[in-house]
């Protein structure tokens, strides 16, 4: 049975949403985490969906902020540099071509170069409006970036439709007052409002003025 939803824009996550970048995620994460004496199984679980620092607060709870942030940029430099094993979601290139020219927003909490670098190492083109860990105050879960992308459309946050995989991400959409439509196996324990396997049971077609997406 298929699902129909309309939105005046889309919003997109892309780490596990649009773009599988889960070896080089951990290759850089599972190093980190012995550097650290951490298990890498239960640092996985916690990064996902979070900008680097904000993860590292979590999972090292009394080590300074200054700390954190230097450990972040190393690794996201790291990050950048390495796009071995960076493949688009099956459906993610015909979904993003189907948005081409409507109002859709990347928000990821990657920073600006890792962001083009993996969307790049996809084949996936940019957004017209990214907003990337540079442009918050805050990290997923809080709804700053989701809020901030519907801002840039003139959109409420009731007609926006995100997508995303994370726990971190699918929280801070509904914070923001969006429905959302979890991608892959993960996303059904974290209550989006409808479910999708992968990007291929997703289609986008432009109807009197507003997108109308159809989930299979």
């Amino acid at each position: 049975m298929t699902t129909t939803i309309r939105a005046a824009a889309v919003l997109l996550d892309m780490d596990g949403t649009l773009v599988d970048s889960s070896a080089v995620v951990e290759r850089v994460w599972t190093d980190w985490a012995h550097d650290h004496g951490l298990d890498p199984a239960a640092v996985m679980d916690v990064i996902h969906g979070r900008q680097g620092q904000a993860s590292m607060a979590l999972l090292l709870p009394e080590r300074p902020i200054a700390e954190n942030l230097a450990d972040n940029r190393v690794m996201l430099e790291r990050e950048t540099a390495e796009s071995d094993g960076v493949v688009a979601i099956p459906g993610a290139a015909t979904l993003m071509q189907s948005l081409a020219g409507l109002p859709h927003a990347l928000v990821t909490s990657a920073n600006l170069p890792l962001a083009s670098a993996r969307m790049n190492a996809a084949g996936l083109a940019m957004p017209p409006v990214v907003i990337t860990a540079e442009l918050v105050t805050a990290s997923k879960p809080d709804p700053e970036g989701f809020l901030g992308a519907a801002a840039a459309f003139g959109a409420t946050p009731a007609d926006c439709v995100v997508f995303e995989d994370s726990e971190a991400g699918i929280t801070a959409a509904r914070r923001a007052g969006m429905r959302v439509v979890g991608v892959g196996p993960l996303a059904a324990a974290h209550g989006p409002d409808h479910l999708v396997p992968d990007l291929a049971a997703v289609r986008v077609t432009a109807e009197g003025g507003d997108i109308t997406i159809a989930l299979a």
